[in-house]
């Protein structure tokens, strides 16, 4: 057993059947999916809105939920029903209808077509009202203390919120913080970062800038084809003196309004995104890029000459944190082969996008061996700990593998299968471990999702 020494003093405040720690992407599908199939659910989410990543991190437009090819939709269930609802509300672009730079804007290869601008507000709204009309029960305001473990078996989270700690029990939990923060204080095994030196991908600062003459950045493009991810106007601002930044290109999007563009330029290098003195020096850090990078903008880029800075996210995005160790590692094999399990719960094609660690460049390649890979189940299921199970960035992967996997369409499915997984265990009383993976690619498909 592992004792908390103020396990004797928490309240127990709620039993649920599923408790869903984080209500970024994953954690959305996890908890509509786990309510949806008759499961009793509560999310816990430390912000006071739900979205993750695509709000409080500012992250858009959705990444690529088509196969490699642009052909077919890979990607459907909730995140469908989630886009579906912003574009009735004129919030979001539906991937069907976007293809090219001259439907989003700034780059133009594979991987980034049929991609999803939305506003993040909307996003919030429409997962919220998702999220309450399944059932479930919303705690928001609530900080991951610590999980309690009984025989290695998980049986429920401590929280803090603004009225102190709570315990939460729970028959079965489901880590989707994206940093593994419930199955590494549950003991499961992780890794982070790459072999060899544990460095990770660099965090990034998202930001929107305003007052954009969009004609005059497709001008630019349509007159240089080459240059869509504008890296001829990064060497020719280094050459002249005018930019000292890491990064070799410049990624812009637009969002669904005119003259409004995401940037994710920004790059700060050295992060551990747990460690809090880490995350405290890359925001500040973060910010005082963005500053220099509006000027550079308003130099350099056609169309950006009187750009407003609109806003910066209000917490700098983490590519890569922990990863844990389950009953199957995805590798980067798995990928680029574009490998199918026989207990697939998810599609991605989106290719393998590791940042550099240390410098301006990267690495960009997708599935070669047909449309798109697939998940397995056991990367879902980390070792060691019964009753719990990982969904989204922190699934077990190799370190180029995740690369792939970590964008936001793919944690909506992961999400989705962890969820779906949780229920039927209960329905059919067995761990989750041993969830008939056939009943759950069924159940999945029933549902919407493409598995």
């Amino acid at each position: 057993m592992k004792a908390l020494a103020y396990s004797t003093e928490v309240p127990i405040t709620a039993h649920a059947e599923v408790v869903v720690v984080g209500g970024g992407p994953a954690g959305i599908g996890s908890a509509i999916a786990s309510a949806r199939n008759g499961a009793r659910t509560i999310l816990v989410e430390r912000y006071g809105f739900l979205g993750g990543m695509a709000t409080v991190g500012l992250v858009g437009p959705f990444m690529t939920s088509w196969d490699i090819e642009g052909r077919e939709p890979i990607i459907e269930g909730i995140f469908k029903e989630m886009v579906d609802g912003m574009v009735a509300m004129g919030a979001a672009i539906d991937p069907a209808d976007v293809t090219g730079f001259s439907a989003f804007g700034g780059y133009h290869r594979y991987g980034h077509e049929h991609v999803t601008p939305f506003d993040p507000e909307a996003l919030k709204f429409v997962a919220q009202e998702m999220v309450l009309e399944a059932g479930v029960e919303l705690k928001l305001h609530a900080l991951l203390i610590d999980s309690t473990v009984h025989d290695d078996r998980i049986v429920g989270v401590v929280v803090a919120t603004k009225g102190g700690l709570e315990a939460l029990r729970a028959e079965v939990v489901i880590d989707t913080t994206g940093d593994a923060d419930v199955a590494a204080r549950a003991g499961v095994p992780f890794e982070k970062g790459r072999p060899g030196d544990g460095l990770m991908q660099p965090v990034s600062l998202f930001f929107r800038v305003g007052n954009v003459d969009d004609d005059a950045v497709q001008g630019y493009v349509d007159s240089h084809p080459e240059d869509v991810d504008f890296r001829a106007i990064v060497r020719r601002a280094r050459d002249e003196g005018g930019f000292s930044h890491t990064k070799d290109h410049l990624t812009l999007f637009r969002t669904p309004r005119p003259g409004e563009w995401w940037a994710n330029v920004s790059r700060v290098h050295g992060v551990d995104g747990t460690d809090g003195a880490d995350l405290t020096s890359a925001e500040i850090t973060g910010r005082r890029q963005v500053l220099y990078l509006v000027q550079f903008f308003r130099k350099y880029v056609p169309g950006f000459e009187d750009c407003t800075l609109i806003d910066t996210a209000p917490q700098i995005g983490v590519r890569e944190t922990r990863r844990i160790v389950g009953e199957y590692v995805l590798t980067a094999e798995d990928v680029l082969g574009a490998r199918r399990f026989p207990d697939g719960i998810a599609r991605v094609s989106f290719p393998i996008d590791i940042h550099d660690v240390k410098g301006g460049g990267g690495f960009f390649e997708g599935p070669r061996e047909g449309p798109y890979y697939t998940i397995p189940y056991r990367s879902l299921v980390p070792l060691r700990v019964e009753q719990l199970l990982v969904a989204g960035r922190c699934v077990s992967a190799t370190h180029e593998a995740q690369g792939s996997l970590r964008v936001m369409p793919p944690c909506f499915a992961m999400g989705q299968a962890a969820g779906t997984a949780a229920a039927l265990s209960l329905e059919t009383n067995v761990d989750v471990r041993n969830v008939d993976v056939q009943l759950l690619r069924r159940t999945l498909q029933d549902q919407g999702a493409l598995v």
